[in-house]
C-alpha cells in the first residue's frame, strides 16, 4: 500500500524560495563561481557544422582516438574557456582542451573543454570536470558516473568547473565526470536552460570526454545523477544514452527532484520558483530554438531587467525579476502561445520508455519541486511503462536531498554495476500515491 502524498509546507517568504535557485555550494560546490560578476555579451556559441545527422543521432566514430592530441593548458582561468574561434569540426566526446587541477593520494581532477551537439546538431565546445582513480584500473576500465548539476544560471561565470572542484563520486569507485551543460562554461555564450538534447548530449559527451582522457582508463559502463535542472537533464540522457551513444552502456539514472511536467503548476504554493525557471527557460531556450522570441511574451518590466540573465547568476537573476508582479509578468503566455508552446512540450522530460532503469526521489519538505509534481512525473512514467522506482526523503528540502539520499544512491548504483534487477514501484502502487 502506497501512503498519501505528504501535505505541503506553509509558503515561505520569498527570500527563502529565492535561496533555493541554486543548490548550496556545501552540498556539492555548484554554485555560481562569481554571481556579482558581469559577463560579455552572449552569442548562440562558436560551432562549426556537423556531419549530416538526424537530431540525438551519433555523429562520428568516437572509438577511434582523435589524430590532434588536446591541449595541454597552464594559463589563466578565464582563457581556458575562450573557445577556438573557428571551432575544428571533431566528434561528441572530442577532448579540446584539458587542464590539470589537482591530485591527491587516490584521484586526479582535470578541467575539460570537450566537443558535444546543441539541439540543432551544431558542433559546441562544452567545459566541465572529470575527476579519475589513480590506481590501476580493472581490465575493462573504471566503471563511470556522470553528475548533471542544478541550477546556477545562464552565463559563463557560473559554470561550476570555475571551482575547479573534483567531480562527485555518488559511491561509485571509478571514473566521475560532470559538464557544464552547452552555453555554460564558453565565453560570450549563453546556456540553452531546459533545452533537453543540449543538456543530456553534454551529459553523455563527458563519458565520452573521459574515455579519450588516456590516464582516466574509463571503461563504456556508466550511471548518470542528476538534480533540480539536473534532474531534467538526467531525464533526458536516459531517453537518449543509448541511442545517442551506442558504444556506451548506461545502466540506469537518478532522477533528483526535477524540473518536469512544465505544462502546470500544482497549487498556490508552487507559483514564484517556477515563474523564476519559466523565465531562464524562455531566454535560454531562444539559444537553442531562433524562432522564440522572448519580447514576444515578457512584460515591459521583465524585459527591462532581462539583461541580468546574460550577467549574473540565478540567485541575482531572481532578486531582479521576482518583484514584478505576477500579473504584469507576462503579456502572452509562453506555455499556452506558439511557438514556445510547442518547444516548451518538446522539451517535457518522462515520455519515452527506454530500457534503462531510473530512481526517482523527492523531498516530502522540497518547496521548489513539489511532492506533487514528483508524483505527477512518476505517474507519466510508469504510464508508458518506463521502470521506475520512487521514493520521498523525509524532512529532505531542495537543498538537502543529495546529502540525505547520499547512501541510498550509492547503494542504487552498486546494484546497477553488479548487474541485479532494479525494483519497479510502478507494478505495485497506484497513481498520485508515495511508497
Amino acid at each position: 500500500m502506497r501512503s498519501r502524498l505528504p501535505a505541503r509546507r506553509p509558503r515561505r517568504a520569498a527570500a527563502v524560495v529565492l535561496a533555493l535557485i541554486v543548490v548550496p555550494a556545501a552540498a556539492l560546490a555548484s554554485a555560481c563561481a562569481s554571481s556579482s560578476a558581469t559577463a560579455p555579451p552572449p552569442s548562440t556559441g562558436t560551432t562549426s557544422p556537423a556531419p549530416s545527422a538526424g537530431p540525438g543521432a551519433t555523429t562520428g566514430d568516437t572509438s577511434l582516438a582523435p589524430s590532434t592530441p588536446p591541449e595541454q593548458f597552464s594559463g589563466a582561468l578565464e582563457d581556458f574557456y575562450r573557445v577556438p574561434d573557428p571551432l575544428p569540426a571533431a566528434p561528441p566526446g572530442t577532448l579540446i582542451r584539458v587542464q590539470a587541477l589537482a591530485t591527491d593520494a587516490t584521484s586526479a581532477t582535470v578541467r575539460v573543454m570537450y566537443h558535444s551537439r546543441d539541439a540543432q546538431d551544431h558542433d559546441r565546445a562544452v567545459t566541465g570536470v572529470i575527476t579519475y582513480p589513480t590506481a590501476t584500473p580493472p581490465d575493462a576500465g573504471w566503471p563511470v558516473v556522470s553528475w548533471a548539476h542544478g541550477t546556477t544560471g545562464l552565463t559563463s561565470v557560473c559554470a561550476p568547473s570555475r571551482q575547479g572542484s573534483a567531480a562527485p563520486s555518488f559511491g561509485v569507485d571509478g571514473v566521475r565526470v560532470a559538464t557544464d551543460y552547452i552555453g555554460l562554461g564558453p565565453l560570450g555564450e549563453r546556456h540553452p536552460y531546459l533545452s533537453g538534447s543540449s543538456e543530456a548530449h553534454s551529459v553523455i559527451d563527458a563519458v565520452r570526454a573521459a574515455r579519450l582522457l588516456p590516464a582516466a582508463h574509463a571503461g563504456s559502463r556508466w550511471v548518470a545523477i542528476g538534480h533540480s535542472q539536473g534532474g531534467h537533464a538526467a531525464l533526458f540522457t536516459n531517453e537518449l544514452g543509448a541511442v545517442y551513444a551506442p558504444e556506451l552502456t548506461l545502466l540506469g539514472t537518478i532522477v533528483v527532484a526535477p524540473a518536469a511536467v512544465l505544462d502546470r503548476t500544482f497549487g498556490p504554493d508552487d507559483q514564484l520558483v517556477p515563474r523564476m525557471v519559466g523565465i531562464m527557460a524562455l531566454y535560454g531556450l531562444a539559444a537553442d530554438y531562433p524562432e522564440i522570441h522572448p519580447d514576444d511574451y515578457v512584460g515591459p518590466e521583465v524585459a527591462a531587467r532581462a539583461g541580468v540573465i546574460d550577467q549574473k547568476c540565478s540567485n541575482d537573476v531572481a532578486l531582479a525579476l521576482v518583484t514584478v508582479p505576477p500579473e504584469t509578468f507576462y503579456k502572452t503566455s509562453p506555455v499556452d502561445t506558439e511557438p514556445a508552446r510547442s518547444v516548451l512540450r518538446a522539451n517535457d522530460p518522462g515520455h519515452v520508455r527506454v530500457d534503462a532503469p531510473l530512481l526517482l526521489v523527492g523531498g516530502t519538505a522540497d518547496t521548489w519541486v513539489v511532492p506533487a509534481r514528483v508524483a505527477a512525473l512518476d505517474d507519466q512514467l510508469c504510464a508508458i511503462g518506463q521502470v521506475t522506482e520512487l521514493t520521498h526523503l523525509d524532512g529532505a528540502t531542495h537543498g538537502t536531498e543529495i546529502a540525505k539520499g547520499a547512501d541510498m544512491f550509492a547503494h542504487w548504483f552498486q546494484d546497477r554495476f553488479a548487474g541485479r534487477p532494479a525494483t519497479d514501484s510502478c507494478a505495485t502502487t497506484t497513481p498520485g500515491t508515495t511508497p
